[in-house]
């Protein structure tokens, strides 16, 4: 099955931050940032089902090399994105964030 990728507005948001954070480290670490983001995007629309369920109907990509997780659902023939975010975070206000996210 073919699926649609989608990402909702706030990702871009997600993106933007962890982009001038690790740029603000060392030049050029923020475009690597993206290009795994992306490439980690591209192969979870391709074998969505691959991961793990981790909160209700959300699933979790982790990034390589860098400590982010992309969730998502899969509603139809689309892969939705809701957020791009560090492991480090609260899983409760995580929670809240995902589902705040929800109500789109």
């Amino acid at each position: 099955m073919t699926y649609v990728l989608r990402f909702l507005p706030p990702v871009e948001t997600d993106a933007l931050n962890g982009w001038l954070w690790y740029e603000q480290k060392a030049v050029g670490l923020g475009e690597e940032f993206l290009r795994v983001f992306y490439a980690c995007s591209a192969h979870l629309v391709r074998n969505p089902m691959a991961y793990q369920q981790v909160h209700g109907q959300f699933r979790r990509c982790l990034l390589r090399r860098f400590p982010y997780a992309i969730y998502f659902r899969i509603e139809g023939e689309q892969v939705i994105v809701f957020g791009l975010f560090h492991c480090a975070r609260d899983p409760r206000r995580l929670d809240r964030e995902l589902d705040g996210r929800d109500n789109r």
